[in-house]
């Protein structure tokens, strides 16, 4: 099994701490083996000289991602091996088309924001940092399916304002090698408040699926969106499988 040595940190004045934590631990695990301890909390605060909260949100990153795993009492390690069957990470339009429906969208609000607290942390930029602010009303089969409020920062999609707006997001992103690979989604129940069920065309208080997402290429935060489901058109699909259980030592 291999064995991992804290190195020296170099000066890094213009990247956020968390992200910096998580690309060092990132460089000292990537050619160890499945299993192999990753390093602690208390290690990584010493070695930085940041708040343990800090280092956790670095650390769960690279769990999220599948790089690394948690083991209750024991520790935080290399991730062994990975479920077969994900939730496939995909777009409206994507998603609308596997189910047999045709998706359309239109446009409410497309304008430049400063990023507030959430944001900011969300797409790893600093506060006050430009960022896009696209709302749509998306539809299924021509009736209103989602709200959906779309954050980019204005660094990585540069002019995204200018000229026509694009039919997808997501092929956009492609277009500019940043199509998101992997990403968080967290999904709760809700009532629609006035204008919400306005728009929806559902009465206000209806139940509504809320689902706050937080999009990546690789190592960039691409993309932080919230969208609201009418609770009466749309069902939330997981696949899920059995991970095999590794052999207890």
């Amino acid at each position: 099994m291999g064995e991992m040595t804290i190195a020296p940190e170099r000066a890094r004045s213009t990247v956020l701490k968390h992200v910096q934590v998580r690309e060092y631990v990132r460089s000292l695990v990537d050619d160890l083996e499945p299993g192999s301890p990753a390093p602690s909390e208390r290690e990584l605060v010493q070695h930085f000289g940041v708040a343990r909260m800090t280092v956790r949100q670095a650390l769960d990153a690279l769990v999220s991602e599948g790089l690394l795993e948690r083991v209750p009492g024991r520790g935080t390690f290399v991730a062994r091996t990975r479920v077969n069957v994900k939730v496939q990470l995909s777009s409206y339009t994507e998603e609308m088309t596997r189910r047999g429906m045709k998706p359309e969208s239109r446009t409410l609000l497309a304008r430049m924001e400063s990023a507030g607290p959430g944001v900011a942390r969300a797409l790893e930029v600093r506060e006050g940092d430009k960022v896009v602010h696209w709302q749509r009303l998306r539809f299924a089969d021509g009736a209103p399916m989602c709200l959906a409020d779309a954050y980019l920062a204005d660094s990585i999609v540069p002019e995204f304002l200018e000229g026509p707006l694009p039919t997808s997001l997501y092929d956009d992103l492609r277009r500019r090698d940043l199509l998101p690979t992997w990403g968080e989604d967290s999904v709760d129940a809700d009532c629609a408040g006035p204008e919400e069920a306005r728009l929806l065309g559902v009465a206000p208080g209806a139940c509504v699926l809320r689902v706050a997402r937080r999009a990546f290429a690789g190592n960039i935060a691409v993309e932080v969106s919230r969208s609201t489901f009418r609770a009466d058109r749309y069902t939330l699909w997981v696949p899920l499988s059995r991970q095999h259980l590794a052999e207890r030592r």
